[in-house]
C-alpha cells in the first residue's frame, strides 16, 4: 500500500492468527435461508435438488485452484463444515481472512451453480452465508465435533419430518404441530413416522438422514489410448461426495487414505457426546463496544480474474460500475451500515459507532458481508458485462478493524483515498508504457522512485492530463444515503419530499467539507 500521513490508520489492524497444530475448521450456514427456501418453493422437510447443490458448491470449493490445503467437508441442511490438514499454513493461518474466503467462494459457486439444480427458477434475491473458525485443540476434538454435527443433521431432520408431515396429512397448523413433537424423544419420533404415515424413517434417502460427506479419493482413470486402442490408466486424486451412518467411526475413516495422512487416525469411536461440550471450543471474542468498525474486502487473485475477462487497463469502468452496484446493495440490505468507500476490487464499509449488528462477533460481520457483496457480484455481472460470460469464480477476503475515534475513522478514510490516487497514477503511467511497447518489467524499472510531478510529465507525453481523467479513477466511490427531492405534485410552487436514497459520488472525503455537509452519516 502506499505511503502517506494517514497510514497510521493501519496500526489498527490486527491479525488474528489461529495457532498450531490446533485443527482449522469453517463452518458455513445459510443466513434467513428459511425464508429463502419459502420464497424459492424448496420442497419440505428436505428438498433434494437443493442439498445436491449445496453439495456441489462443497466440492467446487475443494477442487478449486489455492484450496487444496482443506482435506473434507461434511453438510447437512444449509450448513457445511470445512476441515483443513492438520499442518495447513493456508493464508498464515489468519482466521478472518481463511473464514471470509471460503464463504465468498462458496457463495459464488452457489449462485453460479443455481441454474443447473434449479433450471425453471431465479434466483429472486442474492443468498448469503454467515461463518466463524472453529478451532480444534487436537483430533480427539474433531471427531467429538464431527460426531456433534452429524447427530444435529439427524435430529433436526427427523424432527422436520414429523413436523412437516403434520402439517401435510393432518393439517395441523405449525404452533400445534410443535405442541405434539415438544420433548418427544427419537423413538417416539420414529414411531409417530411409522403408525401415523407409515413412513420408516431410515429408508428415507441417506443424503436427508446422514449429511454428505465431500472429500478426496484415488481414482483410477483412463489418461489417454496407446496406438492399439488399449487404455493407459492413471491414479487420479478426484473430489467425491459419500454418505456414511457415522462419518468419525474408525471403521469409515480407516477406508479413506487421504483423510488418515493428512490429519491421523482415531483412537476409537464415540457413543455420546455433549452439545455444551463442543460450544466451547467456539468461543469468540466481540468487537470493542463504542467503536468505528470497518469492514474491508479485497478481492481474491483479481489480476487473474481481470485479464481472463479483458478487463481495460487501468480502470475498467464496467468492472468499477459492478463493485458500486454491489457496495449500494450492502448498504440497502444492512442497516447499520452508514458509509462505504472503494477502490479497484476493494471497498471498505462503515458500521455506525454503536452497532451491536451480530452481536459485534467480526467473525459473523465480516462473512455476512463478504458473502452478501460476493452473491450481488455474480448476479450483478451481466447487467455491467452484457457480452463477456463469467469465465472464473469472483470472491473476496474480509477483516474487521475497530477505530476508537471519528478523527482516526477519517484518517482511515482518507489512507484509502490518498492510496487510490498514488495507485491509480503509478497503474496509468505503467499501461501507457507498456502499451507503448515496453515490458511489464522494463515498466516498473523506469517508474521506481518516481515522484508526482514526474508521472505527471510522462503523461503529457501520452498526451493526458492525469487531472482530466474521470473522477472515480483518481478519487474512488463513495456510497452513502443521501436525500434526494421528490416532487409528487405537479403543479408549481409546490416542494417536493426528501427522500432517502442510496448514491454513489466521486467526491474529496479527506477534505473535511464533506463530512460537515453530511453530518447524518456519522451521527452526528
Amino acid at each position: 500500500m502506499a505511503n502517506s500521513k494517514y497510514q497510521c490508520a493501519k496500526s489498527f489492524e490486527m491479525d488474528d492468527e489461529v495457532m498450531a497444530p490446533n485443527i482449522i475448521v469453517v463452518r458455513i450456514g445459510g443466513r434467513n435461508f428459511d425464508k429463502f427456501s419459502e420464497v424459492h418453493e424448496f420442497t419440505k422437510p428436505n428438498d433434494e435438488q437443493a442439498l445436491k447443490l449445496m453439495n456441489a458448491c462443497a466440492k467446487a470449493v475443494l477442487e478449486e485452484n489455492g484450496f487444496h490445503e482443506i482435506a473434507f467437508a461434511y453438510g447437512f441442511s444449509d450448513e457445511y463444515s470445512f476441515v483443513f490438514k492438520k499442518d495447513t499454513e493456508f493464508y498464515q493461518r489468519r482466521g478472518s481472512k481463511i473464514l471470509s474466503l471460503i464463504v465468498s467462494l462458496f457463495t459464488s459457486k452457489y449462485v453460479e451453480k443455481w441454474k443447473e439444480f434449479f433450471p425453471q427458477k431465479d434466483i429472486r434475491y442474492p443468498p448469503s452465508f454467515h461463518s466463524r473458525v472453529v478451532s480444534c485443540a487436537s483430533l480427539e476434538v474433531l471427531q467429538s465435533y464431527l460426531t456433534w454435527r452429524q447427530k444435529d443433521c439427524h435430529d433436526k431432520n427427523q424432527y422436520a419430518t414429523c413436523f412437516w408431515e403434520l402439517i401435510r396429512r393432518r393439517e395441523y397448523d405449525r404452533e400445534k404441530a410443535n405442541g405434539i413433537l415438544k420433548n418427544t424423544q427419537k423413538q417416539q419420533k420414529h414411531d409417530l413416522l411409522f403408525k401415523e404415515f407409515e413412513i420408516n424413517y431410515k429408508e428415507l434417502p441417506d443424503i436427508f438422514r446422514q449429511g454428505s460427506f465431500v472429500l478426496k479419493q484415488e481414482v483410477e482413470e483412463i489418461t489417454k489410448y496407446g496406438i492399439d486402442g488399449t487404455p493407459v490408466k492413471r491414479m487420479r486424486r478426484k473430489v467425491t461426495t459419500v454418505h456414511s451412518k457415522n462419518v468419525t467411526s474408525r471403521s469409515f475413516w480407516s477406508t479413506h487414505p487421504y483423510l488418515l495422512k493428512e490429519l491421523g487416525e482415531f483412537e476409537g469411536d464415540i457413543c455420546k457426546i455433549k452439545p455444551e461440550f463442543m460450544k466451547s471450543f467456539q468461543f469468540e471474542n466481540k468487537l470493542l463496544p463504542s467503536t468505528w468498525i470497518v469492514i474491508r474486502i479485497d478481492g481474491c487473485h483479481f489480476h487473474k480474474f481481470s485479464d481472463i475477462h479483458d478487463f481495460e487497463k487501468p480502470n475498467d469502468t464496467n468492472a468499477l460500475n459492478l463493485m458500486n452496484s454491489c457496495a449500494m446493495a450492502v448498504v440497502e440490505e444492512f442497516n447499520d451500515v452508514v458509509f462505504a468507500y472503494g477502490v479497484s476490487d476493494e471497498y471498505s464499509f462503515v458500521l455506525k459507532k454503536d452497532s451491536q449488528f451480530y452481536g459485534r462477533r467480526p467473525s459473523e460481520i465480516v462473512s455476512v458481508i463478504t458473502s452478501f457483496f460476493t452473491s450481488v457480484y455474480v448476479m450483478k455481472w451481466k447487467e455491467c458485462f452484457l457480452l463477456t460470460k463469467l469465465k472464473l469464480s469472483p470472491y473476496f477476503d474480509g477483516r474487521a478493524i475497530c477505530y476508537p475515534s471519528k478523527e482516526i475513522l477519517l484518517d482511515y478514510l482518507a489512507w484509502r483515498q490518498v492510496d487510490c490516487h498514488i495507485n491509480n497514477q503509478y497503474n496509468t503511467c505503467f499501461w501507457m508504457l507498456v502499451k507503448s511497447g515496453m515490458t511489464k518489467n522494463k515498466a516498473q524499472e523506469y517508474l521506481k522512485g518516481t515522484q508526482t510531478q514526474e508521472k505527471n510529465k510522462l503523461l503529457n507525453r501520452f498526451g493526458i492530463d492525469y487531472n482530466t481523467l474521470p473522477i472515480m479513477f483518481r478519487q474512488g466511490s463513495s456510497v452513502f444515503w443521501g436525500m434526494e427531492e421528490s416532487t409528487t405534485n405537479e403543479m408549481e410552487g409546490v416542494p417536493g419530499i426528501s427522500v432517502k436514497k442510496v448514491v454513489v459520488d466521486y467526491i474529496n472525503i479527506i477534505d473535511k467539507s464533506f463530512w460537515y455537509d453530511h453530518p447524518h452519516i456519522l451521527g452526528e
